[in-house]
């Protein structure tokens, strides 16, 4: 896989960074990440488990949605454009990737990844990291109607301080969805940082998701 950028029809260009398996290291399945509302692809978390994701034996993706890609910083593109956008990822980079083949992302590149998914884009899983369940303090589930119509097996990474999804409504949105699987991150926020008090770092943290996602999509069928 060689694609380092996907052209849209109106003439955006997307960066798109792939990073590959050591090369003896037979990939085991391809995830395809999206970047949250406030950054992108470039951002050192994201790029930190990219990194972990490959060694962990998946070709990870990551690309920059329009509203970035133009060099917007904030004020993401509407729905219906980030979906497209994402489904011109999938396109260009499915050809060749190794399956199992999921897509997913943090925050916002997770819900955009599950409007993909529930339009019908054929994908072998999805992965959200943070999923972004309702705004803070403002406690709803209106944000995961659609979900019941995605058939591919879905995991939900999640801290369990998490402000954009109250505990106790994530849990009764996910009992209603047999295809989900909730992996709590004890004490962590939207971001995965967790408190001193805990005796595990930031990077312990991310090192034990590349783990928990490598496992879960090489296992996806």
């Amino acid at each position: 896989m060689s694609v380092d950028r996907v052209a849209l029809p109106d003439g955006t260009v997307l960066p798109v960074r792939v990073v590959a398996p050591p090369r003896a290291t037979p990939p085991r399945g391809t995830l395809v990440l999206a970047h949250g509302a406030g950054a992108d692809m470039d951002h050192p978390a994201l790029v930190r488990l990219q990194g972990l994701l490959a060694t962990a034996g998946l070709v990870a993706v990551t690309f920059n949605f329009p509203y970035r890609a133009r060099g917007r910083p904030s004020a993401p593109d509407r729905m219906p454009v980030l979906v497209a956008a994402y489904t011109a990822v999938i396109d260009a980079v499915r050809a060749g990737a190794p399956r199992p083949f999921a897509i997913g992302g943090r925050s916002l590149g997770g819900r955009v990844a599950s409007h993909v998914a529930a339009a019908g884009t054929a994908v072998d899983g999805l992965v959200f990291l943070a999923f972004p369940l309702h705004p803070p303090g403002k406690p709803g589930t209106s944000r995961a109607a659609h979900l019941a119509k995605i058939v591919p097996p879905m995991l939900f990474v999640q801290g369990t301080r998490d402000t954009f999804a109250q505990w106790d409504l994530l849990e009764g949105v996910l009992s209603h969805l047999p295809a989900a699987t909730l992996h709590a991150i004890p004490d962590a926020d939207h971001g995965f940082h967790v408190p001193k008090r805990t005796g595990r770092t930031d990077a312990q943290v991310l090192a034990d998701v590349a783990e928990v996602i490598g496992r879960w999509v090489t296992h996806t069928r």
